[in-house]
């Protein structure tokens, strides 16, 4: 089992029919689902609760059930995304067969959760300028994420399938450069044409790690 999928909750899909939500769990599920459309043509600091709820059908007081602040809510909506974004990535930590196959099924999938999502990463990326909870739940997704990526680089390199050289840096490099790239170009309506953004995102993970995405023969073993 990979660092990523230990890190995952499971999920299950398919079973049977979907499940009747709650009253308490469709109004929960409103107002992450509201404050998501509201991003999508505003900031995270012009979002108040009253604008947010006034669209849910709840009356004020109905927010502070859920969640404590604003704050906490873009927090909730960083968990919900983080599992979809790390399964996302799956393919290229988990695969054994051609890497640079799995890396570009893996961004592409990634491309796929930020063209999506992109106003949750913008508003946590804000948020975390102003908030210590945001600020250190956005550096331990961010640090896990790259903790990863360095593995699976050194992995391929002691398989000889990438060149030597100090891993993490470079992984958090790469890592930085995907969120500020996918918050530039999906974080608010109109979003960016996602194939070019996955050929960019392919293009430079590639020729980063696997020399222009022709990885050198594996060690003999």
């Amino acid at each position: 089992m990979s660092y990523l999928t230990k890190r995952i909750t499971p999920v299950t899909a398919g079973v049977g029919p979907t499940p009747v939500l709650r009253k308490s769990d469709r109004t929960r599920k409103a107002i992450l689902d509201g404050a998501l459309e509201f991003l999508w043509s505003h900031a995270f600091r012009e979002l108040t609760v009253a604008e947010l709820m006034s669209g849910t059908g709840a009356g004020r007081s109905a927010f502070y059930q859920y969640f404590t602040d604003l704050y906490d809510l873009i927090e909730t909506l960083l968990r919900g995304l983080e599992g979809n974004i790390f399964k996302a990535a799956e393919p290229w930590f988990d695969g054994d067969d051609d890497p640079t196959a799995r890396l570009q099924e893996s961004l592409a999938g990634l491309v796929r959760v930020g063209y999506e999502n992109g106003p949750i990463l913008r508003a946590v990326a804000d948020a975390s300028t102003t908030d210590e909870r945001i600020e250190r739940e956005w550096a331990r997704f961010l640090g896990e994420f790259d903790e990863a990526v360095a593995t699976r680089i050194e992995q391929h390199q002691a398989s000889g399938l990438i060149p030597a050289f100090d891993a993490p840096p470079v992984a958090v490099a790469l890592n930085r450069l995907d969120a500020s790239f996918l918050i530039h170009a999906f974080g608010r309506r109109p979003r960016e044409n996602p194939e070019a953004v996955l050929e960019a995102l392919i293009r430079i993970w590639t020729s980063t790690l696997y020399d222009s995405g022709k990885p050198s023969k594996a060690k003999k073993k």
